[in-house]
């Protein structure tokens, strides 16, 4: 056959009037030049327009240009939901920059290594973390460093460890700065480290495509009305807030900036300032949920986004009835947060609270800006029959995966397998399409050659009236290999024994899956309110030890 040019080959490219490189920092731009005088930003007594918002972007991306900050450079923040962490989301790529930010629960020693190995030329400094970081870094041996105090009236404590304030930067810059928009939208607009549990943290590089797309999957997938009120609970620094600084400004929303968790100020915000829509983990949930009663006074429509280990069913169920919808998603840092959401059926309406919630506790399919999810063999990546029982890796590919790991080559191929990117999650495909979390690969229980979903005995231990919350891990077994240990937080008051705890599981689960230990007390959490397994796991072992 002869070849054939087709006529759409020739004299149809790619130029400056029909291509323009994907980014979020557009959405900044026209939500202010359209929206000048509505808010954007709500901090205590502060109340900021999104005219007032975008010219303060624009003056600090100008200092920090003025002060050598340049293309590709990393500029680290540490810092709590506060406007300005909001404000580095634009102003730090606005300058060329790449933006770092930091978990704030770190010691000085992880923060160093992030701050060397990411080659960090500049840090914005919260004063609720001066101490730590300047320990941080003493030790990282960055002393040449650019290091900003951002000054918060409202916090009481902390002093000035920097050559300059967040106020000085911006009485430097010109507001009408252009900021320096990416010639490529491949090109790095963040940098997130993972946990480092097993070791030092991997740094995940996010591009501005990635970041431009899901930033406005978040808003069909949730389906957020324009101007939404958005209440920041979820932390900035985690997965950049799922990409939600980027959200609100598409969106032409509100920010509600929060320093710290708890369950009063949330209420307050969320009926004083009329909150729409906020982010958390299911401890944040969990939390919520058995708040007194008084603090639950509000009566408009209010949105949650949850992710992270599965909900258990009776927490969804205990928000959806004091009037707060459950929107279940599920991704990993290195999918700009959020790539699968349970995308809900109208007709589930029909069902009882308790079949929703369980519905509502699976994972789901994939948002807008994924293009593959699938369970598979992570041998041979021969997907699973969507049985809901057969149980392999989760995979995905699409514009809201990862660069990479910095400086990690090999990690990097190793999590790029065969066009796809490995999770590391164990989980089923239902015969609806919709994928469902079963453990981490690590975390799952093998006992007696048989595999026991930690996930599934805590969402039973979670239906126990005393428990407030539950963790499951494998504990080593002479005779079964492995078998589950719970440890278990219960609610204030509240009283049961071991035995008594276990007899229930055994009444709603096949037996050889329930606790054969139970441990009582405070589980260990990350900064994000994940459960620490790995500490969970060391402790199952050296009840071994100890007997």
């Amino acid at each position: 056959m002869l070849n054939k040019t087709s006529i759409y080959a020739s004299g149809l490219d790619a130029v400056a009037a029909n291509h323009v490189a994907l980014t979020p920092l557009s959405f900044a731009e026209r939500t202010a030049g359209i929206y000048p005088e509505l808010p954007a930003v709500v901090y205590g007594d502060i109340r900021r327009t999104w005219g007032e918002t975008y010219d303060r972007m624009r003056r600090i991306a100008s200092a920090l240009v003025q002060r050598g900050i340049g293309k590709d450079d990393t500029v680290s923040v540490i810092a709590a939901n506060i406007p300005e962490m909001f404000e580095l989301h634009f102003s730090v790529p606005m300058a060329g920059a790449v933006l770092n930010t930091i978990n704030t629960r770190l010691d000085a020693e992880a923060i160093a290594f992030i701050l060397a190995h990411a080659e960090a030329k500049a840090i914005f400094v919260d004063p609720e973390f001066a101490e730590v970081t300047d320990r941080a870094i003493r030790i990282s041996g960055r002393r040449d460093m650019l290091v900003i105090d951002i000054e918060d009236p409202s916090f009481d404590g902390g002093r000035l460890v920097g050559q300059a304030t967040y106020d000085a930067l911006l009485a430097e810059g010109d507001p009408g700065f252009d900021p320096i928009l990416p010639d490529n939208e491949w090109d790095a607009i963040s940098l997130n480290y993972t946990s480092g549990t097993t070791g030092n943290p991997k740094g995940v590089v996010y591009h501005h495509r990635g970041a431009a797309l899901n930033a406005m999957s978040n808003i069909t997938t949730w389906g957020m009305a324009h101007h939404s009120r958005y209440l920041w609970t979820l932390p900035m620094f985690h997965c950049n807030g799922w990409c939600f600084p980027w959200t609100i400004a598409a969106n032409a929303g509100v920010c509600l900036c929060l320093r710290a968790v708890r369950a009063e100020p949330i209420f307050q915000l969320i009926r004083d300032e009329k909150a729409t829509h906020f982010c958390g983990a299911p401890i944040v949930l969990n939390m919520l949920a058995n708040a007194p009663d008084h603090l639950k006074d509000f009566s408009h429509q209010v949105r949650v986004m949850t992710a992270g280990a599965s909900p258990p069913a009776a927490v969804i169920e205990k928000m959806e009835a004091m009037g707060v919808e459950v929107t279940h998603v599920y991704g990993l840092t290195e999918t700009y947060g959020p790539s699968v959401v349970c995308a809900w059926k109208s007709d589930w309406n029909a069902e009882t609270p308790e079949r929703r919630a369980r519905l509502k506790a699976r994972q789901g399919v994939k948002n807008l800006a994924l293009a593959g999810l699938m369970v598979a063999d992570p041998e041979t990546l021969v997907p699973c029959p969507a049985d809901g029982q057969t149980m392999g890796e989760i995979f995905m590919r699409g514009n809201n995966v990862m660069k990479g790991y910095l400086k990690n080559p090999t990690a990097t191929d190793d999590s790029f397998t065969g066009g796809w990117f490995a999770s590391g999650d164990l989980g089923v495909m239902h015969p609806d399409g919709y994928v469902e979390l079963k453990d981490r690969s690590k975390d799952i229980i093998i006992s007696g050659g048989e595999n026991i979903s930690s996930v599934e005995v805590e969402d039973v231990l979670y239906k126990h009236p005393a428990v407030n919350e539950a963790a499951v891990v494998a504990r080593p077994n002479e005779k079964w290999g492995e078998t589950p240990c719970a440890f278990v937080e219960l609610k204030p008051g509240a009283t049961i024994t071991e035995a008594d705890l276990i007899a229930f599981c055994r009444q709603n689960m096949a037996h050889f899956k329930t606790p054969k230990t139970v441990v009582f007390g405070e589980l260990p959490k990350t900064s994000t309110g994940k459960v620490q397994k790995f500490v969970l796991r060391d402790r199952a072992r050296a009840l071994n030890d100890a007997t």
